[in-house]
């Protein structure tokens, strides 16, 4: 009796699991139907999600952008060889994830976070999905502690805060790479991870921005994430949005993260590719009504967190590059409406010798001085109006040739600005020399200085007060204000050193 019992239950069971293979099949598992540049028409998997991780039978991996009456559309995150027309596709149940772990800095990964720098696997300790959402109003904190990019043009005008969206557009060879790597130098011992982004660059390219690191001793808080040109365009459309998963990791400990993408116009393109390829309806310049989306998700996710969430900060340095400076185009207005200020980059400044090429009419930190310290704040003072001044009276006093002295003062202190203002590549400046440099201009103390002789000056002014002065420049680093008697010292120093 026993033994029949056993029968009875085995073949029940059997019929069972046969049963729930069929039931299950239709939707955990499809079949494709079509297979070209990279996207899958999958049949069956009616319950399948938006931005699910579906694999396929050779273990390549894809993600569901399209959900249609009877079929989903999917890109694939890998090589389709081997896959045909019939090829099985199972669901994974889970969002599209990156590796997460403190193993990752100093390293150059993938889009899928996957090594590709031949020092060996990394740990991963937690992983991280892709999209996620960004902190709420509540979950945030006002932007006012200052991240300091070591070029005086910038901390100087258009401050950037820990927390804080700054845009870095312009032409093509105007120098936006270097600002974003500088900035990366000049956060040696800040406490800040650093994660560059590289869409759509040469592998060339990449390699030469990694030894730039290394040789700078950055990569000890750096990491790098490459998706490069020859990279499929599903890779270098989730790329950014990974190297946000990695930074998000950081901010819940509670540290302060830079991330700087590179770049989204070619980030743009890539999902314009696979959306025209999953058979969306083009828009304007022939990019997908929801490209506004694309950038305005995945920016939002850069903030300061308040101290009860943690207290971490995501600070975004996206890059644009623009045609012929046309910053009216399409997706250099969308992504100039999302950040929090730009920092625009002109080909004549470039070609002129003004490096950084930094437009101080276009320019702007929409949290300006908020993200100074308060040093820095007095000693930056009237700058920007003085360059715009100077500027326009340039322009108008081009054609004349006998000026007035209040004029031809205007000019000098201008020429003076401008010499100041230029920056060598790798060459980040430090809160105590910016300070010390600005006030000195500010007083009127280079003016009677040759133009060509600034450079010079400069580099000996600073090296005079780091040998007789220790005492200023440990005030200005520690207290990080500008009292009278401070400014008095420097213009007492300043001018025993001209003597």
């Amino acid at each position: 009796m026993s033994s029949l019992n056993q029968n009875e239950i085995i073949s029940i069971l059997k019929s069972e699991i046969e049963n729930y293979d069929i039931k299950t099949n239709v939707s955990e598992t499809g079949t494709i139907i079509r297979n070209s540049d990279g996207i899958a028409t999958i049949y069956g998997m009616e319950n399948a999600m938006y931005g699910e991780l579906v694999e396929f039978e050779t273990g390549v991996r894809g993600i569901v952008l399209n959900l249609e009456m009877k079929t989903i559309g999917c890109v694939l995150l890998g090589t389709d060889y081997g896959l045909t027309e019939g090829s099985k596709v199972v669901r994974t149940g889970k969002k599209a994830s990156v590796p997460v772990s403190n193993a990752l800095i100093g390293r150059v990964v993938d889009a899928l976070g996957n090594p590709i720098d031949g020092k060996g696997p990394i740990e991963a300790e937690d992983y991280f999905p892709i999209e996620n959402e960004a902190p709420g109003v509540v979950a945030r904190k006002s932007v006012n502690v200052p991240l300091q990019t070591g070029i005086l043009a910038i901390d100087s005008m258009f401050p950037i805060g820990r927390g804080q969206r700054e845009l870095i557009i312009g032409d093509r060879q105007t120098g936006k790479t270097s600002i974003a790597m500088d900035t990366i130098l000049n956060q040696k011992g800040q406490d800040v991870i650093c994660i560059y982004v590289a869409i759509g660059q040469k592998a060339s390219t990449v390699a030469k921005i990694v030894s730039t690191l290394s040789k700078h001793g950055a990569m000890d808080y750096s990491i790098v994430l490459s998706a490069s040109a020859s990279d499929l365009a599903s890779l270098q459309y989730i790329a950014p949005y990974s190297g946000t998963a990695m930074a998000e990791y950081f901010m819940k400990q509670g540290k302060d993260v830079l991330i700087v993408y590179d770049d989204l116009s070619k980030h743009a393109v890539a999902y314009r590719t696979m959306s025209l390829l999953l058979k969306r309806p083009p828009g304007r310049e022939a990019y997908p009504g929801d490209v506004f989306y694309l950038h305005s998700r995945l920016l939002e996710r850069s903030c300061r967190l308040d101290d009860i969430y943690g207290g971490g900060s995501i600070t975004a340095l996206p890059i644009i590059e623009t045609l012929a400076g046309d910053v009216s185009a399409y997706i250099p207005t969308n992504v100039i409406s999302i950040t929090d200020g730009q920092i625009f980059l002109e080909s004549e400044l470039f070609f002129a010798g003004i490096r950084p090429a930094v437009n101080v009419g276009l320019s702007v930190s929409r949290v300006g001085g908020a993200a100074q310290t308060k040093a820095m704040k007095k000693a930056s003072g009237s700058l920007r109006i003085d360059l715009a001044q100077f500027r326009e009276m340039e322009v108008f006093t081009q054609f004349s040739s006998e000026l007035d002295k209040s004029t031809k003062e205007l000019l000098d202190y201008g020429n003076r600005l401008v010499e100041l203002l230029k920056q060598p590549l790798s060459k980040p400046i430090q809160l105590h020399e910016q300070v010390i440099l600005l006030c000195v201009s500010n007083n009127k103390l280079m003016i009677d200085i040759p133009v060509q002789e600034i450079k010079t000056f400069r580099k000996d002014l600073i090296e005079y007060f780091e040998d007789r002065y220790p005492n200023i420049i440990e005030e200005i680093n520690n207290k990080k204000v500008l009292t009278d008697e401070l400014v008095r010292q420097i213009i007492d120093a300043t001018l025993e050193f001209k003597k």
